[in-house]
């Protein structure tokens, strides 16, 4: 590994990519005068990074996805076919799609039913800040749309969340969540939860699990590195006591920082999401992170119009289609043009007496949206 971030270094030497056992590296925050390569430094892997300076600066981050020449003509397609819309008066057409993708915020004194998390003291010495927020009116249902916004989810446990050691976020299908909810911490020895993908488990036995897997990968890859939840193992050494985020059943929906419940877990009929972000560092470190994802959400929700992706449902995911109520039900106030904005409604966090710690979204957050993403309040 090879951390060189916040330096004044300008150029990057070619001959790095000839370290084989080079692993991780950090320019980050550096000036330098290949600004591609700047770019890449942020938001690609180390191997694609290397690859880019063993060409000489020729290439692309692969991590990107298609990097190609059929992706630059499809892009090319693109701006002439939105050129031509301009040309022929249809760029009113355009303008109110983007109008159609605004964001929303939906106060607690609006709310008849808004969700409240008390916080238990015991957190205090784990994981003591914790920030909630209820987006209603994603479409995670047309083609990659779900696998785009995990992603994105991914991305930002990476680079704004540090690999999860400044903040971890935690997303939940709402239906499934069943309010007042209690974020507290209990012994690993009591708390049980059914992970995703897994059978009903204590995070004791879970975390013993995750280590034995952890050392088998390190033996048939023959390194150091590990993935998955494997990762993130370390963030629990010396802790007594687990943070864990409990429904009005009594059930754990959410371990941070290592995985959520299979109970509300996300799925492609999911439109509207519970969302935490829980951290250990600072409440405004929650806040910036919640303020991403959210924002992130409306440009994924914004990408999906503009690309009106086609994908099939899967008889599981159809079923649960079938059970869920109609688009005019779930949204009882549809714009003119029968789109509807991204409605984010505050979450308030509350001591066990009831005294507020912290309204999620207040006055001062979602202040940086992009010039696309209208913020209503």
């Amino acid at each position: 590994m090879l951390d060189l971030s916040n330096n004044q270094l300008s150029e990057i030497p070619a001959e790095l990519a000839d370290c084989p056992k080079l692993k991780e590296i950090n320019f980050q925050g550096n000036k330098l005068r290949d600004k591609r390569l700047e770019k890449m430094l942020s938001s690609c892997q180390t191997r694609s990074i290397l690859e880019y300076l063993r060409a000489g600066g020729r290439g692309g981050c692969r991590s990107r996805g298609k990097a190609d020449g059929s992706e630059r003509e499809d892009s090319r397609k693109k701006r002439r076919e939105r050129k031509q819309r301009r040309e022929s008066g249809e760029g009113e057409e355009e303008a109110a799609d983007m109008a159609k993708l605004l964001l929303r915020v939906l106060h607690v004194s609006e709310n008849p039913t808004p969700l409240t998390v008390r916080v238990s003291p015991e957190v205090r010495d784990v994981r003591p800040y914790f920030v909630g927020a209820v987006v209603r009116g994603m479409n995670l249902e047309p083609g990659n749309a779900l696998k785009r916004f995990l992603a994105a989810q991914t991305k930002l446990h990476e680079d704004l969340c540090e690999k999860r050691t400044a903040a971890t976020i935690a997303t939940h299908d709402l239906p499934a969540v069943r309010g007042p909810l209690l974020y507290a911490a209990r012994p690993p020895q009591d708390l049980k939860i059914i992970p995703l993908g897994r059978k009903e488990v204590k995070a004791k036995e879970l975390v013993r699990q995750l280590q034995v897997e952890a050392d088998e990968q390190r033996k048939q890859r023959k390194r150091q590195t590990v993935s998955g939840l494997h990762r993130y193992l370390h963030l629990l050494d010396g802790k007594e006591n687990y943070p864990c985020l409990v429904d009005a059943d009594g059930d754990v929906i959410s371990f941070p920082p290592i995985t959520n419940s299979e109970k509300t877990k996300i799925k492609k009929t999911t439109s509207d999401l519970f969302l935490e972000v829980t951290s250990a560092t600072s409440l405004q470190i929650c806040k910036d992170i919640m303020d991403a994802l959210v924002l992130k959400m409306a440009e994924l929700n914004r990408y999906t119009l503009e690309n009106k992706e086609e994908g099939s449902l899967s008889d599981t995911e159809a079923d649960t289609l079938s059970e869920q109520p109609s688009d005019s039900q779930k949204n009882p106030n549809p714009g003119k043009d029968g789109q509807c904005p991204l409605v984010v409604e505050q979450v308030r966090v509350v001591d066990l007496e009831g005294t507020l710690k912290v309204v999620y979204p207040s006055k001062a957050d979602l202040t940086t949206a992009p010039p696309h993403v209208t913020v209503l309040r």
